[in-house]
This record gives structure tokens, C-alpha cells and sequence, in this order.
């Protein structure tokens, strides 16, 4: 069974959208794209490269494909984005040109338990973060790879929005970095509880 892991930058506020660059996604109107990179240095670099080592394929919604699509096709056939298939969920777009990509067709919900039953690498989600609703609300993500910035941005995509539900989780990893860069990981743990203080 392959485990659904999301890698995503985070504001303190719990913003994901356009994190690398000004044009990487304006819907709604967001003018703060970019947000990372002036705290992006070799340590949180290292911490990337470890992470998209070991052998995954990806889960991507429609524009996130997009966006990769203009860049890792021309980084060579080596790099581990295009050694990666790419499950893309989407409703207009049913084929490209970039090698090893799979358009999920029909109820996309179904298609990625379908996947998610397989033998195979994990499947990470990278941005997609309209994807990752439809993920959250079906109870989908096995674990969440957070970096987490020290900005707050007050508006954007979030992360944890209208696919929320409740949840309880693991913390496996939790450092932070000398550029106040958060790195924690943290695994889906069985049921949500309450109590009295």
C-alpha cells in the first residue's frame, strides 16, 4: 500500500500559495508570491534533496502540473522529478508531452484509493493545494513534510482550509534551521480526541 505524503512551504499563518516567485500563482488576486526565497540557503536546500531522494512518484493537481511541466522537463532525464510518473487530477487536461504523466480520469477520489492500494513508491504532493482538500477531506494524507517560514502573510491559499477535518497526528521530525525555518514532519495518528482540563 503506497502512503499519500504532502511536502508543502508554509507561512506561520498557515499560507502555502506562491511560495516561489511573484507569478507562480496570482488567482484571487495574491500579490506575495515569493515568500521563501529570501530565507531558501544550502541547509533547507540539503533538507529538499533528502526528502525527493528515495524513490516516489507524485500526485499533483492540474495547475501545479502545469508549472512543473515549464521547468523539470528541460533539468535532464536523470532528475528524480521526471524519473517520478506523475498522477495528475484533472477534469480538462488528458494529456502532455512530458514523459512518465497519467491523467486520472473520472471520480478522482476513487482513482487515488485505487492508487493508494497499489505496490509502488509513496506518492507526494507538491503546491496543489486545492488537490490537497479534496485529500483532506477524505482522510487521504498519511504525513505532512512542513517547512514552515517565520512570515506571516495574512492572505492566500492555506493549507489546512475547507478539506479540514478533525484529526490527530505524530510528530516525527521537528528542527529548526539557523535561517528560523521550521522543519516538521508529522504522521496521521488514529482518531481525534477531546477531554476536560
Amino acid at each position: 500500500m503506497r502512503k499519500i505524503i504532502v511536502l508543502t512551504f508554509l507561512s506561520l499563518d498557515g499560507v502555502m500559495q506562491g511560495p516561489g516567485g511573484p507569478t507562480e500563482d496570482t488567482s484571487g488576486g495574491f500579490t506575495l508570491g515569493g515568500w521563501v526565497v529570501p530565507y531558501f540557503d544550502d541547509a533547507l536546500g540539503q533538507i529538499m534533496m533528502e526528502q525527493m531522494s528515495p524513490p516516489f512518484d507524485l500526485l499533483l493537481g492540474r495547475k501545479t502540473f502545469e508549472i512543473f511541466a515549464t521547468y523539470w522537463p528541460q533539468q535532464g532525464p536523470d532528475n528524480v522529478i521526471n524519473q517520478a510518473t506523475k498522477y495528475v487530477a484533472s477534469n480538462t487536461l488528458t494529456q502532455h508531452a512530458w514523459g512518465k504523466s497519467v491523467f486520472l480520469k473520472g471520480n478522482v477520489v476513487d482513482e487515488i484509493n485505487r492508487l493508494k492500494q497499489q505496490d509502488g513508491p509513496a506518492l507526494q504532493v507538491h503546491g496543489s493545494a486545492n488537490l490537497i482538500q479534496t485529500l483532506l477531506k477524505r482522510d487521504l494524507v498519511d504525513e505532512f513534510w512542513l517547512k514552515i517560514f517565520p512570515v506571516t502573510l495574512g492572505t492566500g491559499k492555506r493549507l489546512f482550509d475547507q478539506g479540514t477535518i478533525p484529526a490527530a497526528f505524530t510528530v516525527v521530525e521537528s528542527k529548526a534551521l539557523p535561517n528560523g525555518v521550521m522543519i516538521t514532519s508529522i504522521r496521521r495518528a488514529g482518531e481525534f480526541k477531546t477531554g476536560s482540563l
